[in-house]
């Protein structure tokens, strides 16, 4: 079995988030009470755990955010797609950064309705993902 990643963030109501992760991001939906559910992002946990603290937008895409890197292009334009006709709500559209270069990718920002920032990439060299330890840059300036 390979290793799973979890990440828990804050949502103020639950057929909301059902209605972005499950029915705009294609999330399949685990165990769900009155104050947590659980969902199914590419073979990863998320879990959305109601807050009654007041939750309000990030001024730039920085620090938090969260999200997933393909390893296929044609998955990554997939998956674009399907939140331009779900009309998801794009934080940031779909650009390419590092042209050129060993970092060059593709990525996109989506934020759901209680202000969490998602990031999907594709890197054209795959060994960017974690080395090409002679660059430095990372992100937008």
């Amino acid at each position: 079995m390979k290793t799973i990643f979890h990440l828990a963030f804050p949502v103020t109501n639950i057929p909301q988030t059902k209605a972005f992760y499950v029915d705009g991001l294609g999330c399949i939906p685990g165990r769900e009470n009155p104050h947590a559910l659980i969902l199914n992002l590419y073979g990863h946990q998320l879990v959305a755990h109601i807050t009654k603290e007041p939750l309000t937008p990030q001024k730039t895409i920085y620090p938090r955010h969260f999200g997933l890197i393909f390893t296929q292009e044609t998955d990554w334009k997939e998956l674009l797609e399907t939140a331009k006709t779900k009309q998801l709500n794009f934080r940031e559209e779909p650009k390419s950064r590092f042209l050129d270069s060993p970092l060059e990718h593709h990525t996109f920002f989506l934020e759901d309705p209680f202000y969490n920032l998602m990031e999907f990439k594709y890197y054209r060299y795959s060994e960017s993902i974690f080395g090409s330890y002679e660059h430095t840059e990372i992100g937008d300036i």
